[in-house]
């Protein structure tokens, strides 16, 4: 009987501290930086029959290297991640984890995951250790001096995209940077609407992330109109580069636009109600434009 319940603790043991790293690397998230990545592999031009090896390895890669990046802001925001709500119960936050235990697997996964992707070719490791390092240790920092670290952290937001086309076509060409162009567009209104839903949080943190310093304005949600009103010439950009055809365009077109009037509509009423539309259209809008960018993509 006491054996029994000395491996019962033991298994839950282990199952939290799976749960801690899983909380660490901040899954979902990585996950979808590393979808978009792997779309934009698959649209690679070189990329004509699906290696699911090759997929795998590329997936792996990309959240090991994702996930360390995410990890190292958590262990660099442990003293501000406190003090909010949303994160205060994250794994270094609340003592869970230690600093040096974070430190440690930031660095071993973030290795693993750029030796990965040195499989494909030398340019998509060196994208992915360049991301990893503007978003752990300039963006990062940024966050609480000035909000221009939204337009610094875009870089690296988008930088998935040209990882991917790198990985599948050997070199950086106009296509990949087509894409890499509507993910970091995208991410304005996107990030600008979550920043809008948990302000008061990020506020008592010290983060100055809305464009305007007076916190949720009209002048954010100009800016978030701005941002939506520019992705629509972006989003043409794979149908003139080739990478992708007709049909795509239409769907890319139709997502640009909702997410016009979803901005237009948090310009209008102003509450958190409709940015929460904005941040909900941008989840929908990225998986949508890039599964039709692949389904139609110009063998």
């Amino acid at each position: 009987m006491q054996q029994e319940t000395v491996k019962q603790s033991s298994s839950f043991k282990v199952a939290s501290k799976i749960a801690d790293y899983f909380a660490l690397i901040k899954f979902n998230l990585s996950f979808m930086v590393v979808f978009s990545a792997v779309i934009c592999f698959l649209l690679a031009p070189k990329v004509r029959v699906y290696n699911w090896t090759s997929i795998v390895l590329f997936f792996t890669g990309g959240i090991l290297v994702t996930g360390s990046a995410n990890a190292i802001n958590q262990v660099m925001e442990k003293d501000t991640d406190s003090l909010m709500k949303r994160t205060a119960k994250r794994p270094v936050a609340s003592g869970r984890m230690s600093v040096e235990e974070g430190w440690t697997f930031a660095a071993c996964t973030g290795l693993i995951g750029t030796l990965l992707l040195w499989h494909f070719n030398f340019l998509t490791a060196a994208l992915s250790a360049f991301s990893l390092f503007m978003y752990a240790f300039i963006y990062t920092p940024l966050k609480k001096l000035n909000s221009i670290s939204v337009l610094v952290g875009a870089i690296p937001g988008a930088l998935p995209c040209l990882i991917g086309w790198a990985a599948g076509n050997d070199s950086l060409s106009a296509g990949g940077w087509a894409l890499f162009a509507i993910q970091f567009f995208w991410q304005f209104p996107h990030f600008w609407a979550i920043a809008w839903i948990a302000h008061n949080d990020y506020a008592a943190a010290g983060f100055k992330l809305l464009p305007s310093v007076e916190g949720p304005t009209k002048y954010s949600a100009i800016q978030a109109i701005i941002y939506s009103l520019l992705l629509i010439p972006v989003g043409a950009l794979p149908y003139w580069f080739g990478v992708s055809g007709m049909v795509s365009l239409f769907v890319v077109l139709a997502a640009n636009l909702l997410m016009v009037i979803q901005s237009v509509r948090l310009y209008r009423e102003m509450n958190t109600k409709s940015a929460r539309r904005v941040m909900f259209s941008s989840y929908i809008y990225l998986p949508v434009v890039l599964l039709a960018l692949l389904i139609d993509k110009i063998k």
